[in-house]
Protein backbone atom coordinates (compact mmCIF):
# COMPACT_ATOMS: atom_id res chain seq x y z
CA UNK A 1 0.00 0.00 0.00
CA UNK A 2 1.18 3.95 -0.65
CA UNK A 3 0.78 5.98 2.18
CA UNK A 4 -0.40 9.57 1.85
CA UNK A 5 1.10 11.27 4.54
CA UNK A 6 -0.80 14.49 4.48
CA UNK A 7 -4.29 14.84 4.83
CA UNK A 8 -5.86 17.38 2.20
CA UNK A 9 -7.24 20.99 2.99
CA UNK A 10 -10.85 21.05 3.90
CA UNK A 11 -12.53 21.60 0.83
CA UNK A 12 -15.49 19.99 -0.82
CA UNK A 13 -14.78 17.55 -3.52
CA UNK A 14 -15.61 18.39 -6.68
CA UNK A 15 -16.25 14.18 -7.83
CA UNK A 16 -19.34 12.79 -7.18
CA UNK A 17 -19.22 9.30 -5.41
CA UNK A 18 -21.35 6.56 -4.58
CA UNK A 19 -21.99 4.50 -1.77
CA UNK A 20 -22.53 0.93 -0.38
CA UNK A 21 -23.19 0.55 2.76
CA UNK A 22 -22.54 -3.00 4.51
CA UNK A 23 -25.24 -3.47 7.40
CA UNK A 24 -25.06 -7.34 6.91
CA UNK A 25 -23.19 -8.57 10.00
CA UNK A 26 -24.68 -10.32 12.73
CA UNK A 27 -22.24 -8.97 15.08
CA UNK A 28 -21.69 -12.18 17.11
CA UNK A 29 -18.92 -10.40 19.53
CA UNK A 30 -21.64 -7.05 20.24
CA UNK A 31 -23.87 -9.48 22.16
CA UNK A 32 -27.63 -8.41 22.77
CA UNK A 33 -30.70 -9.20 21.37
CA UNK A 34 -30.36 -6.92 18.19
CA UNK A 35 -27.84 -6.88 15.73
CA UNK A 36 -25.47 -4.27 16.31
CA UNK A 37 -25.94 -2.29 13.04
CA UNK A 38 -30.07 -1.54 14.72
CA UNK A 39 -28.75 -0.72 18.28
CA UNK A 40 -29.63 2.64 19.23
CA UNK A 41 -26.89 5.46 19.71
CA UNK A 42 -28.68 8.96 20.83
CA UNK A 43 -32.15 7.84 19.75
CA UNK A 44 -31.54 6.68 16.25
CA UNK A 45 -30.18 3.00 14.95
CA UNK A 46 -26.41 3.15 14.64
CA UNK A 47 -27.49 2.70 10.25
CA UNK A 48 -29.30 5.45 10.62
CA UNK A 49 -26.46 7.89 11.70
CA UNK A 50 -24.48 6.38 9.01
CA UNK A 51 -26.75 6.53 6.59
CA UNK A 52 -27.96 10.29 7.58
CA UNK A 53 -24.20 11.92 7.17
CA UNK A 54 -23.99 10.28 3.62
CA UNK A 55 -27.53 11.66 2.38
CA UNK A 56 -26.48 15.06 3.43
CA UNK A 57 -23.44 15.08 1.79
CA UNK A 58 -23.79 17.67 -1.34
CA UNK A 59 -21.84 14.79 -3.96
CA UNK A 60 -23.73 11.83 -2.90
CA UNK A 61 -24.32 10.30 -6.84
CA UNK A 62 -26.44 7.18 -4.90
CA UNK A 63 -26.75 4.93 -2.34
CA UNK A 64 -27.55 1.67 -1.19
CA UNK A 65 -27.92 -0.75 1.64
CA UNK A 66 -26.85 -4.40 1.71
CA UNK A 67 -28.62 -6.27 4.74
CA UNK A 68 -29.42 -9.52 6.09
CA UNK A 69 -32.87 -10.76 4.28
CA UNK A 70 -33.80 -11.91 8.31
CA UNK A 71 -33.08 -8.11 9.22
CA UNK A 72 -35.43 -6.20 7.43
CA UNK A 73 -37.87 -5.24 9.57
CA UNK A 74 -34.97 -3.82 11.37
CA UNK A 75 -33.85 -1.98 8.59
CA UNK A 76 -36.98 -0.95 7.29
CA UNK A 77 -37.49 0.44 10.97
CA UNK A 78 -34.03 2.17 11.07
CA UNK A 79 -34.35 3.56 7.49
CA UNK A 80 -38.52 4.84 7.93
CA UNK A 81 -39.13 8.15 6.62
CA UNK A 82 -36.27 8.05 4.19
CA UNK A 83 -37.16 7.86 0.41
CA UNK A 84 -34.04 5.13 -0.35
CA UNK A 85 -33.90 2.38 -3.08
CA UNK A 86 -34.64 -0.92 -2.13
CA UNK A 87 -31.93 -2.90 0.04
CA UNK A 88 -29.85 -5.29 -1.71
CA UNK A 89 -29.44 -8.82 0.37
CA UNK A 90 -25.91 -10.08 1.23
CA UNK A 91 -24.95 -13.18 3.11
CA UNK A 92 -22.56 -14.19 6.22
CA UNK A 93 -19.36 -13.23 4.17
CA UNK A 94 -18.58 -9.71 3.52
CA UNK A 95 -16.93 -10.04 0.38
CA UNK A 96 -19.71 -12.08 -0.85
CA UNK A 97 -21.95 -9.20 0.54
CA UNK A 98 -20.25 -6.66 -1.19
CA UNK A 99 -19.55 -8.18 -4.92
CA UNK A 100 -23.61 -8.63 -4.44
CA UNK A 101 -24.01 -4.97 -3.91
CA UNK A 102 -21.34 -4.33 -7.28
CA UNK A 103 -23.37 -6.73 -9.24
CA UNK A 104 -26.87 -4.70 -8.32
CA UNK A 105 -25.25 -1.20 -9.08
CA UNK A 106 -23.55 -2.90 -12.58
CA UNK A 107 -25.14 0.41 -14.25
CA UNK A 108 -21.67 2.62 -12.96
CA UNK A 109 -18.95 3.10 -15.95
CA UNK A 110 -15.78 1.85 -14.54
CA UNK A 111 -14.14 5.07 -13.76
CA UNK A 112 -17.05 6.18 -11.59
CA UNK A 113 -16.20 6.28 -7.97
CA UNK A 114 -17.58 3.88 -5.33
CA UNK A 115 -17.18 4.03 -1.43
CA UNK A 116 -17.43 0.82 0.86
CA UNK A 117 -18.51 1.76 4.45
CA UNK A 118 -19.50 0.13 7.47
CA UNK A 119 -22.55 0.49 8.85
CA UNK A 120 -21.08 0.11 12.11
CA UNK A 121 -18.69 3.39 11.97
CA UNK A 122 -21.33 6.44 12.97
CA UNK A 123 -19.00 8.74 12.95
CA UNK A 124 -17.46 9.63 9.56
CA UNK A 125 -17.02 13.27 8.64
CA UNK A 126 -17.73 15.05 5.84
CA UNK A 127 -14.06 16.32 5.71
CA UNK A 128 -12.97 13.05 5.35
CA UNK A 129 -15.03 11.61 2.79
CA UNK A 130 -13.84 14.46 0.70
CA UNK A 131 -10.40 13.04 1.16
CA UNK A 132 -11.11 10.07 0.41
CA UNK A 133 -12.63 10.40 -2.44
CA UNK A 134 -10.07 12.80 -3.81
CA UNK A 135 -7.70 10.41 -3.43
CA UNK A 136 -9.39 7.40 -5.09
CA UNK A 137 -10.09 9.75 -7.79
CA UNK A 138 -6.43 10.21 -8.66
CA UNK A 139 -5.14 6.38 -7.37
CA UNK A 140 -8.12 4.40 -8.05
CA UNK A 141 -8.15 2.71 -4.67
CA UNK A 142 -7.97 4.35 -1.53
CA UNK A 143 -8.62 3.79 2.39
CA UNK A 144 -8.87 5.97 5.39
CA UNK A 145 -6.47 4.88 7.97
CA UNK A 146 -4.53 5.65 11.24
CA UNK A 147 -0.99 5.16 12.22
CA UNK A 148 -0.29 2.68 15.15
CA UNK A 149 1.35 4.93 18.24
CA UNK A 150 1.00 2.14 20.58
CA UNK A 151 3.42 -0.40 21.64
CA UNK A 152 2.23 -3.70 20.26
CA UNK A 153 3.75 -7.34 21.68
CA UNK A 154 2.51 -10.87 20.49
CA UNK A 155 0.87 -12.79 22.79
CA UNK A 156 3.80 -14.58 23.53
CA UNK A 157 5.20 -11.14 24.55
CA UNK A 158 7.34 -10.84 22.16
CA UNK A 159 7.08 -6.96 21.13
CA UNK A 160 6.56 -5.96 17.61
CA UNK A 161 8.03 -2.71 15.83
CA UNK A 162 4.89 -0.12 14.78
CA UNK A 163 7.28 1.57 12.64
CA UNK A 164 4.94 2.02 9.34
CA UNK A 165 1.92 -0.22 10.63
CA UNK A 166 -1.54 1.46 10.18
CA UNK A 167 -5.01 0.48 11.63
CA UNK A 168 -7.18 0.60 8.51
CA UNK A 169 -11.19 1.90 8.19
CA UNK A 170 -13.58 2.61 5.72
CA UNK A 171 -15.03 3.88 3.80
CA UNK A 172 -12.55 2.49 1.29
CA UNK A 173 -13.36 4.15 -1.79
CA UNK A 174 -12.14 2.60 -5.66
CA UNK A 175 -12.92 3.44 -9.58
CA UNK A 176 -16.04 0.89 -9.71
CA UNK A 177 -14.64 -0.93 -12.64
CA UNK A 178 -11.25 -1.85 -10.33
CA UNK A 179 -13.43 -2.59 -6.99
CA UNK A 180 -15.57 -5.07 -9.46
CA UNK A 181 -12.43 -6.91 -10.95
CA UNK A 182 -10.64 -7.40 -7.53
CA UNK A 183 -14.47 -8.98 -6.22
CA UNK A 184 -14.48 -11.16 -9.65
CA UNK A 185 -10.90 -12.68 -9.04
CA UNK A 186 -11.34 -12.99 -5.72
CA UNK A 187 -12.90 -16.43 -5.63
CA UNK A 188 -13.54 -18.16 -2.17
CA UNK A 189 -11.54 -15.74 -0.32
CA UNK A 190 -12.37 -14.86 2.66
CA UNK A 191 -11.23 -11.03 2.54
CA UNK A 192 -12.06 -8.78 5.53
CA UNK A 193 -12.07 -5.36 4.02
CA UNK A 194 -11.88 -4.49 -0.02
CA UNK A 195 -8.47 -3.25 -0.19
CA UNK A 196 -7.25 -6.51 0.55
CA UNK A 197 -8.96 -7.89 -2.74
CA UNK A 198 -7.59 -5.29 -4.83
CA UNK A 199 -4.03 -5.27 -3.73
CA UNK A 200 -4.03 -9.16 -4.62
CA UNK A 201 -5.19 -7.66 -8.09
CA UNK A 202 -0.92 -6.19 -7.38
CA UNK A 203 -2.92 -2.46 -7.13
CA UNK A 204 -1.44 -0.13 -4.80
CA UNK A 205 -4.14 1.17 -2.28
CA UNK A 206 -3.64 4.83 -0.74
CA UNK A 207 -3.75 5.44 2.99
CA UNK A 208 -5.14 8.51 3.73
CA UNK A 209 -4.90 9.72 7.36
CA UNK A 210 -8.45 9.36 8.92
CA UNK A 211 -9.57 10.66 12.20
CA UNK A 212 -9.32 7.67 15.37
CA UNK A 213 -12.56 9.22 16.03
CA UNK A 214 -14.40 6.96 13.14
CA UNK A 215 -14.42 4.47 15.48
CA UNK A 216 -15.92 0.90 14.75
CA UNK A 217 -18.50 -0.27 17.36
CA UNK A 218 -17.44 -3.64 17.75
CA UNK A 219 -18.77 -4.45 21.59
CA UNK A 220 -21.50 -2.72 24.05
CA UNK A 221 -18.46 0.11 25.30
CA UNK A 222 -18.11 1.03 21.99
CA UNK A 223 -21.61 2.46 22.42
CA UNK A 224 -20.05 5.35 25.28
CA UNK A 225 -17.23 5.98 23.84
CA UNK A 226 -19.39 6.69 20.63
CA UNK A 227 -21.76 8.94 22.89
CA UNK A 228 -19.00 11.07 24.37
CA UNK A 229 -17.58 11.72 20.57
CA UNK A 230 -20.80 12.88 19.36
CA UNK A 231 -21.27 15.73 22.01
CA UNK A 232 -20.49 19.04 20.54
CA UNK A 233 -21.36 22.52 21.63
CA UNK A 234 -25.51 22.56 21.04
CA UNK A 235 -27.71 25.25 20.62
CA UNK A 236 -31.36 23.61 22.64
CA UNK A 237 -34.59 24.99 20.95
CA UNK A 238 -37.93 24.26 21.53
CA UNK A 239 -40.62 23.75 18.98
CA UNK A 240 -44.64 24.95 19.42
CA UNK A 241 -47.09 23.75 17.18
CA UNK A 242 -50.94 23.26 17.20
CA UNK A 243 -53.89 22.51 14.91
CA UNK A 244 -57.54 21.88 14.85
CA UNK A 245 -59.74 20.54 12.62
CA UNK A 246 -63.82 20.05 12.34
CA UNK A 247 -65.01 16.40 11.84
CA UNK A 248 -66.17 16.02 8.31
CA UNK A 249 -70.04 14.84 9.25
CA UNK A 250 -70.79 14.62 5.11
CA UNK A 251 -68.99 11.80 4.40
CA UNK A 252 -68.86 9.10 6.17
CA UNK A 253 -66.22 6.77 4.36
CA UNK A 254 -63.89 9.49 5.50
CA UNK A 255 -61.07 8.02 7.64
CA UNK A 256 -60.09 9.55 11.08
CA UNK A 257 -55.68 9.95 11.29
CA UNK A 258 -54.28 10.80 14.23
CA UNK A 259 -50.70 10.48 14.67
CA UNK A 260 -50.22 8.12 11.16
CA UNK A 261 -52.85 5.76 12.88
CA UNK A 262 -56.32 4.82 11.71
CA UNK A 263 -58.66 5.45 14.63
CA UNK A 264 -62.17 3.51 14.36
CA UNK A 265 -64.42 6.71 14.86
CA UNK A 266 -68.19 7.40 12.95
CA UNK A 267 -66.49 10.83 11.39
CA UNK A 268 -63.24 11.62 9.81
CA UNK A 269 -61.83 15.17 9.91
CA UNK A 270 -62.66 17.83 7.30
CA UNK A 271 -59.41 19.18 5.32
CA UNK A 272 -57.19 19.20 2.24
CA UNK A 273 -54.93 16.46 3.11
CA UNK A 274 -55.85 13.36 5.75
CA UNK A 275 -56.39 16.23 8.55
CA UNK A 276 -53.96 14.16 11.02
CA UNK A 277 -54.04 17.00 13.90
CA UNK A 278 -51.86 15.17 15.92
CA UNK A 279 -48.87 15.08 12.74
CA UNK A 280 -49.78 18.59 11.98
CA UNK A 281 -48.99 19.44 14.97
CA UNK A 282 -45.87 18.03 15.14
CA UNK A 283 -44.67 19.25 11.76
CA UNK A 284 -45.29 22.86 13.38
CA UNK A 285 -43.11 22.05 16.51
CA UNK A 286 -39.88 21.10 14.33
CA UNK A 287 -40.56 23.80 11.78
CA UNK A 288 -40.28 25.62 14.82
CA UNK A 289 -37.43 24.55 16.70
CA UNK A 290 -35.39 25.24 13.22
CA UNK A 291 -36.97 28.34 12.40
CA UNK A 292 -38.10 27.13 9.22
CA UNK A 293 -41.79 28.43 8.71
CA UNK A 294 -44.43 26.55 9.78
CA UNK A 295 -46.43 23.75 7.62
CA UNK A 296 -48.59 25.97 5.54
CA UNK A 297 -45.34 27.36 4.08
CA UNK A 298 -43.91 24.41 2.64
CA UNK A 299 -47.45 22.65 1.75
CA UNK A 300 -49.78 25.29 0.86
CA UNK A 301 -53.55 24.15 0.77
CA UNK A 302 -53.84 25.61 -2.13
CA UNK A 303 -51.76 23.35 -4.30
CA UNK A 304 -53.91 20.59 -5.51
CA UNK A 305 -51.03 17.80 -5.72
CA UNK A 306 -51.09 17.88 -1.58
CA UNK A 307 -54.94 16.81 -1.74
CA UNK A 308 -55.81 13.70 1.09
CA UNK A 309 -51.99 13.68 0.98
CA UNK A 310 -51.31 11.34 4.02
CA UNK A 311 -49.15 13.68 6.74
CA UNK A 312 -46.51 11.00 7.38
CA UNK A 313 -44.96 13.32 4.32
CA UNK A 314 -45.54 16.51 6.06
CA UNK A 315 -43.25 15.27 9.50
CA UNK A 316 -41.20 13.69 7.18
CA UNK A 317 -40.01 16.82 5.52
CA UNK A 318 -39.72 18.61 8.46
CA UNK A 319 -37.13 15.93 9.66
CA UNK A 320 -35.38 16.07 6.97
CA UNK A 321 -34.41 19.87 7.15
CA UNK A 322 -33.54 19.47 10.90
CA UNK A 323 -31.15 16.58 9.74
CA UNK A 324 -29.72 19.05 7.45
CA UNK A 325 -28.87 21.53 10.30
CA UNK A 326 -26.95 18.55 11.87
CA UNK A 327 -30.28 18.65 14.22
CA UNK A 328 -30.50 15.60 16.99
CA UNK A 329 -34.54 15.58 18.13
CA UNK A 330 -34.34 14.91 21.82
CA UNK A 331 -38.22 14.40 22.11
CA UNK A 332 -41.60 15.07 21.13
CA UNK A 333 -44.40 15.33 23.21
CA UNK A 334 -48.26 15.44 21.64
CA UNK A 335 -51.07 16.31 23.59
CA UNK A 336 -54.74 15.34 21.06
CA UNK A 337 -57.51 17.34 22.38
CA UNK A 338 -61.32 16.04 22.32
CA UNK A 339 -64.40 14.59 23.48
CA UNK A 340 -64.48 11.69 21.52
CA UNK A 341 -62.83 8.74 20.50
CA UNK A 342 -60.78 7.78 23.20
CA UNK A 343 -57.39 7.49 22.48
CA UNK A 344 -55.98 5.51 25.48
CA UNK A 345 -56.59 2.19 23.57
CA UNK A 346 -54.36 4.04 20.70
CA UNK A 347 -51.50 5.83 22.61
CA UNK A 348 -48.82 2.64 22.42
CA UNK A 349 -49.73 2.34 18.84
CA UNK A 350 -49.46 5.77 17.83
CA UNK A 351 -46.13 6.51 19.40
CA UNK A 352 -44.77 3.79 17.34
CA UNK A 353 -46.13 4.86 14.65
CA UNK A 354 -44.14 8.46 15.14
CA UNK A 355 -41.08 7.60 16.32
CA UNK A 356 -40.62 4.83 12.82
CA UNK A 357 -41.73 8.73 10.80
CA UNK A 358 -38.96 10.18 12.80
CA UNK A 359 -36.28 6.79 12.57
CA UNK A 360 -36.35 7.39 16.41
CA UNK A 361 -37.00 5.07 19.39
CA UNK A 362 -40.47 5.15 20.94
CA UNK A 363 -39.37 6.62 24.18
CA UNK A 364 -38.86 9.93 22.70
CA UNK A 365 -42.41 10.20 21.26
CA UNK A 366 -44.86 11.57 24.47
CA UNK A 367 -48.54 10.64 23.45
CA UNK A 368 -51.12 12.48 25.69
CA UNK A 369 -55.03 13.20 25.12
CA UNK A 370 -57.12 15.43 27.83
CA UNK A 371 -60.83 16.70 26.90
CA UNK A 372 -61.87 20.66 27.43
CA UNK A 373 -65.07 19.51 29.78
CA UNK A 374 -67.56 19.70 27.04
CA UNK A 375 -66.59 23.21 26.45
CA UNK A 376 -66.01 24.88 23.67
CA UNK A 377 -65.12 23.35 19.53
CA UNK A 378 -63.99 20.32 20.83
CA UNK A 379 -66.11 20.50 24.00
CA UNK A 380 -69.42 20.37 22.02
CA UNK A 381 -67.59 17.14 20.07
CA UNK A 382 -67.10 19.52 16.63
CA UNK A 383 -63.47 18.33 16.01
CA UNK A 384 -59.99 17.70 17.64
CA UNK A 385 -56.91 19.85 18.50
CA UNK A 386 -53.76 18.56 18.88
CA UNK A 387 -50.43 20.70 20.28
CA UNK A 388 -46.99 19.69 20.39
CA UNK A 389 -43.92 20.49 21.88
CA UNK A 390 -40.62 19.22 19.79
CA UNK A 391 -37.13 19.94 21.82
CA UNK A 392 -33.51 20.10 19.39
CA UNK A 393 -30.41 20.26 19.82
CA UNK A 394 -28.50 21.96 16.86
CA UNK A 395 -24.86 22.62 16.66
CA UNK A 396 -23.85 26.30 17.41
CA UNK A 397 -21.91 26.35 14.19
CA UNK A 398 -25.56 26.28 12.26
Amino acid sequence: MRTVQNRAENHPSAHMFHVLIAAAGQGERFGGERPKQYVFLNGKPLLRHTVDIFLNHPNLASLRVIINPDHADLYHAAVSGLTLPKPIYGSNRRNTSIYNGLKEISHLKNEDIILVHDAVRPLISHDEINDLVEQAVKTGAATLATPITDTIRKSTGEPVSRDGLWTIQTPQGFHYGLLKKAHEAANDQNATDDTSLVSALGHPVALVEGSRGNIKITVPSDIGLAEKLLKKNYDVRTGMGFDVHAFEKNDPTRALMLCGVKVDHKFGLAGHSDADVGLHAATDALLGAIAEGDIGHHFPPSDMKFKNMSSDVFLKHAKELADRKGAVIQNIDITIICETPKIGPYRQQMQVRVAEILGLAPEKIGIKATTTEQLGFTGRGEGIAAQAIATLKIPEST
